[in-house]
């Protein structure tokens, strides 16, 4: 397999450690060869976290160079809108929620929220797919990450890696209620 990209970018809280490791492990349970370096615990809830996962053969290094991810995942859209900048390639994919966090700037007025619509224009000048995940009317949105991973899923956009390789990788890192409500909302979204 060539090398293919991911970049995950939202902000300290959101659960990027439990999708970062659910996808590095799933890729691994796919038999491809997989490296990761992520901002887990650097950040302070709210603040911004990175996560990049390179898997391929002949991957010496996790760092992905600007302007090179496949695959862009946002957590929110003003991160969203900042991967798509600095990481997407031209022809990638993204795939976000709709969510924002209300970065310090927007919350004091100096900076114009970012909208979906802006998102997609900006996908459609870069020759990108731009994927919105709707999680308006999820119960708990502390598992918005299953919504996003259910994506992935469902759309096969990691070549090679299928849902039966994200489920092995979620009853590798949870168990008991907290692998079932995570297996549910993963399901809901990958059906």
């Amino acid at each position: 397999m060539t090398a293919y990209n991911i970049h995950i970018a939202g902000v300290g809280g959101q659960g990027i450690g439990l999708l970062s490791q659910t996808l590095l492990r799933g890729i691994d349970h796919a038999g491809i060869t997989v490296i990761a370096v992520d901002t887990h615990g650097l950040a302070q809830r709210g603040g911004k976290v990175i996560s990049q996962i390179r898997c391929g053969d002949y991957i010496h290094s996790p760092l992905i160079m600007k302007n090179s991810a496949d695959l862009v995942l946002g957590m929110e859209v003003h991160e969203a809108m900042r991967g798509l900048g600095a990481a997407l390639k031209k022809g990638g994919t993204l795939v976000y929620m709709d969510v924002s966090w209300q970065p310090l700037p927007i919350r004091l007025g100096m900076e114009n929220e970012i909208t979906a619509k802006e998102i997609q224009s900006a996908c459609r000048t870069l020759g990108a797919t731009g994927i919105q995940v709707d999680t308006q009317t999820m119960e708990n949105t502390r598992m918005q990450n299953m919504a996003l991973l259910g994506t992935v899923a469902k759309h096969g956009l990691i070549p090679g890696v299928t849902k039966e390789n994200y489920d092995g990788a979620l009853e590798d890192l949870l168990a008991g209620k907290m692998l079932k409500k995570n297996q549910a909302i993963f399901d809901a979204y990958a059906a």
